[in-house]
């Protein structure tokens, strides 16, 4: 049964390495921080639509820039007549129209039709900065978890390590009789529990790389990353609160209520004339197509200057620009909320990156204890003063105390990310 176990398990990691290109000879690329969030900004697939559309409110407002100036279209047709109506027009024809047009006045509306679209593409851009933050809180977090757990797998490592020499030690006493076999299985069960544990960050470390990679673009797990969890920290005086302005949400929002406001004067637009201008002229030949001479060419001009004056639609266009008032106020009311709310972000992150300061300096202390309290009854033991189990308890709560250090100083770089994203600094 145990050997079908291990087979199983060899065809699993066989599998997996053959899914994600492993090459035993190949070496793995080294990423420190700064390259991970480089190649998350050029890969990511959330930041490559962003930018897209930004590109299409780009190309929307070059469009509405246009759209004041004159417009110059030209047509041609041709025509041929069978019997019986060749016997009352020209039997065949052909004719070609030349048309300029220019909008005089159309109630402000060419005008905030434009101012429209660019604001539209500040929004867009705005909205790109903020898909750049959170793609690069969640690249910075995936690399810590990272460093954490790999972190975890020394520990888990040499906790084994310790468990093994404790086994060794209580197995010679036991065969020479001085110790009971209930002592032995005590450390054992606690080895078997570490050797899963040290599966389970093993694991874990895999599943961490994997979604580091897909965030960075990359389709292997061929990878390592340079930091260690030994770090630099200290305490924030004071959340900066006034960064609130500087957020990308804020100034989505703001761009938003921009719009509400130029879609309210584009409503108002419909309510006032539009004067237009256009000028046509027309070219045509075919067999006596001149009814004046008979000839077979034909050539004239139109001009045309056209006025439209609403004048009563029962309120509706009235009620639309009242209704946009109304969607104007509730954007900003929202763009009001959301600055309340992002204080409260910065507050929640100040406190949680220095809590995760003043967490790492009591889990260092404890660590301190710890290891002081392992080597006092590691001596003991050698001295024959204390049992095996002692030494088991000691090594337990090191182990706890060092991974409590491991896991404050990883919540530290996170906390101290999701600060500087939290004021707009990121």
């Amino acid at each position: 049964m145990m050997k079908i176990q291990q087979n199983k398990i060899v065809i699993l990691f066989l599998s997996v390495m053959l899914l994600f290109g492993y090459d035993g000879n190949a070496q793995e690329r080294k990423l420190s921080l700064e390259e991970v969030k480089s190649l998350a900004l050029e890969n990511n697939k959330k930041l490559q639509k962003a930018q897209k559309s930004l590109e299409a409110a780009q190309a929307a407002s070059a469009s509405a820039q246009a759209g004041g100036k004159p417009t110059v279209d030209a047509s041609a047709t041709g025509i041929y007549l069978s019997d019986p109506l060749n016997m009352l027009l020209p039997e065949y024809q052909g004719s070609g129209v030349l048309s300029v047009s220019q909008v005089l006045y159309a109630g402000g509306k060419v005008h905030n039709a434009k101012k429209l679209s660019a604001s539209a593409v500040e929004l867009q851009a705005a909205q790109k900065d903020l898909t750049e933050d959170e793609i690069l809180l969640n690249a910075e977090t995936a690399y810590w978890q990272i460093v954490n757990l790999k972190e975890k797998n020394v520990l888990a490592n040499e906790y084994v390590r310790l468990l093994n020499a404790l086994h060794t030690s209580l197995k010679n006493s036991f065969d020479a009789g001085l110790i009971y076999k209930n002592d032995l299985l005590k450390v054992e069960v606690q080895r078997n529990e570490a050797e899963l544990n040290l599966t389970k960050a093993e694991d874990g470390l895999t599943m961490a790389k994997l979604s580091l990679a897909q965030i960075i673009g990359l389709d292997n797990i061929n990878f390592d990353i340079q930091d260690d969890v030994s770090i630099t920290y200290s305490l924030v005086s004071e959340a900066n609160t006034l960064s609130v302005e500087s957020r990308p949400e804020v100034k989505m929002l703001g761009k938003a209520v921009e719009i509400q406001k130029l879609q309210t004067e584009l409503l108002r637009g419909d309510r006032r004339p539009t004067v237009a201008l256009s000028a046509n002229g027309i070219a045509a030949f075919g067999k006596q197509i001149n009814f004046e001479d008979g000839s077979n060419d034909m050539q004239f001009f139109v001009g045309l200057l056209s006025v439209n004056v609403p004048i009563f639609d029962w309120g509706g266009r009235k009620q639309k620009v009242k209704e946009q008032q109304f969607k104007t106020e509730a954007q900003k009311l929202e763009l009001e909320e959301t600055k309340e709310l992002l204080g409260l972000e910065i507050q929640n992150a100040w406190l949680q990156l220095n809590q995760s300061a003043k967490r790492i300096d009591l889990t260092q202390k404890s660590l301190q204890q710890a290891e002081e309290n392992l080597r006092l009854n590691q001596d003991r033991f050698e001295a024959g003063t204390v049992l095996g189990e002692d030494v088991l308890e000691a090594q337990v709560l090191w182990q706890q105390a060092y991974s409590n250090v491991i896991d404050a100083r990883a919540e530290y770089k996170v906390s101290e990310a999701r600060y500087k994203k939290a004021i707009g600094e990121y």
